[in-house]
């Protein structure tokens, strides 16, 4: 049985933008972005309940029912299962990922949430067991499949594997420093639902053993630091070709950021954000640039950030 400390009313929490199946893992790889983070507030209320009492940032039109917000759901399964009674709790969100982008919008209001949550418990909880109550709060977006992606990246920081099965906790994978994302935002929208629901139920047996292949190659790589054989790996066989219709110039764009020197360039979890790991900070930026530029050539406007790969995970401010 936990319970609430007594010398503390509120907790702040900043959890950061994430990159979802890093092309080749997916539903099972992701990796933190610096540079765009969601902040909850959560402190202690009057009254018995969990409430959501202001949104605000670049996304406000969400739902304040608690049942339906990522960040009061995911708050809400950490009250039921740690037995916290008949707590008060307010929620405030801070929204600085938009949705529906391929950033990892939806799971960073559920860590921060729960990160914020834990420094109010008088015994807190190792920061990957958190995880199982972000997840729930995940589930209010995906309509169904929960993939823990996109929460365990923003969750831990860095790259993280996470296990489908239940009761499985995620882990942070060795990254080499000196790779770095860029990840380019299109000013448009998918959702999850649709760029799930486009997918096959089956895959050719000689495409999924190639995609096993870049899988188990890219972590080798990444354990090594070995540069050429990430960049051999770095390809997604499976979801890139049914997804990258939804985004226009994609080709253009992806041939871009490897004409700039990336290591591998995919989509970002659902798109429309495209992400490319480069070799340094400069040729991050100059490949953020020429990804930029190519999708202006399709007259779409696009912004971008540049972060090391092993950059944190959620921080409680």
């Amino acid at each position: 049985m936990h319970e609430l400390r007594d010398d503390r009313a509120e907790a702040v929490a900043q959890a950061p933008a994430s990159v979802g199946n890093v092309g080749v893992g997916f539903d099972i790889l992701g990796h933190a972005v610096a540079g765009a983070s969601d902040r909850v507030i959560v402190r202690r209320g009057a009254e018995p309940g969990v409430r959501v009492v202001e949104i605000s940032g670049c996304v406000t039109d969400l739902p304040k029912s608690a049942r339906n917000n990522t960040a009061s759901v995911a708050v809400l399964e950490m009250v039921r299962q740690l037995g916290l009674g008949a707590v008060g709790l307010e929620i405030v969100v801070h929204k600085g990922i938009p949705l529906a982008s391929g950033m990892g919008g939806s799971a960073a209001s559920a860590v921060g949430a729960v990160a914020a949550l834990n420094e109010l418990l008088a015994e807190r909880l190792p920061t990957p067991e958190l995880y199982p109550f972000a997840l729930a709060g995940e589930s209010v977006t995906t309509g169904g499949a929960v993939p823990g992606d996109n929460v365990a990246a923003s969750l831990l920081g860095g790259l993280t594997l996470c296990h489908p099965q239940p009761g499985t906790l995620p882990v942070r994978l060795p990254v080499p420093d000196t790779i770095w994302c860029a990840l380019v935002h299109p000013e448009f929208q998918i959702r999850t639902k649709e760029a799930r629901a486009i997918l096959p139920e089956e895959f050719p047996l000689k495409t999924v053993v190639g995609q096993s292949a870049n899988l188990a190659g890219l972590l080798a790589g990444c354990q090594s630091g070995n540069l050429d054989q990430i960049a051999r790996s770095l390809q997604d066989l499976l979801i890139e070709p049914c997804r990258s219709p939804l985004i226009p110039g994609f080709a253009d764009v992806k041939n871009a950021a490897l004409q700039a020197g990336a290591l591998g360039c995919s989509i970002s979890g659902a798109g429309p954000s495209l992400f490319a790991w480069f070799s340094g900070e400069a040729d991050a930026d100059a490949g953020a640039a020429a990804m930029v530029a190519a999708f202006g050539r399709h007259a779409i406007a696009a912004t971008f950030l540049c972060s090391p790969v092993n950059c944190p995970g959620v921080q409680v401010l």
